[in-house]
């Protein structure tokens, strides 16, 4: 039986992570697309070499891995650098999510949950997914969120989100919709197992 893919995504601050936790728990397959990226770009990532030949030594930490604060001033103000940054690691996370999912599928994975933040900026996710699944909140509650949990100032968060597919855009791309604005922890838990069980988790 071919596993269900559920894409995930939401924007900075909107709570699709916890959710992603939450789907895990309930026996869902996680790739997690930023949690590859990250690795990537550790010290020793398989993107190392290729960022320090495009950017310069300067772009990596004293450990050498990307310095993620520099690289994301560079892409900020250097529309090129961040088509180069996405040239380099793009290619790469996607082999490694498509190694995931065959390994998931291969184990008998019901259920295998894309965590992809750029899902609705990148065309080619939709078709390879059954379903998408957008964590939403507005504007002001990501801004909030990501001050409290970073040293992020609310101008950067919101430059940051800017850059993201607006809240419209990611609503016209879901199958399904989790509000994730001024509820509790326990409320969202209640309503993820809702879309769960809708999924056959």
């Amino acid at each position: 039986m071919t596993a269900l893919r559920l894409g995930l995504t939401g924007g900075i601050g909107s709570g699709k992570s916890t959710v992603a936790a939450m789907l895990a728990t309930m026996g869902a397959t996680l790739i997690d697309a930023d949690a590859i990226s990250r690795a990537a770009t550790a010290p020793g990532g398989a993107a190392i070499t290729a960022l320090a030949q495009s950017f310069g030594s300067e772009i990596l930490t004293l450990d050498l891995a990307l310095d993620r604060e520099k690289m994301r001033a560079l892409a900020f103000c250097d529309p090129l650098a961040k088509l180069r940054l996405e040239g380099i690691l793009h290619p790469l996370v996607g082999l490694e999510i498509a190694r995931q999912a065959q390994s998931a599928e291969g184990a008998g994975a019901r259920c295998i949950v894309f965590d992809i933040p750029l899902l609705v900026e990148s065309a080619h996710w939709r078709r390879n997914l059954h379903r998408v699944l957008v964590v939403d909140c507005t504007l002001e509650t990501q801004i909030d969120r990501v001050v409290v949990r970073s040293a992020l100032a609310p101008g950067e968060v919101k430059r940051i989100a800017a850059t993201q597919a607006s809240r419209v855009q990611r609503l016209r791309a879901a199958d399904c919709v989790l509000f994730n604005d001024g509820i509790s922890v326990q409320t969202l838990e209640s309503r993820v197992r809702e879309v769960g069980d809708l999924f056959g988790l």
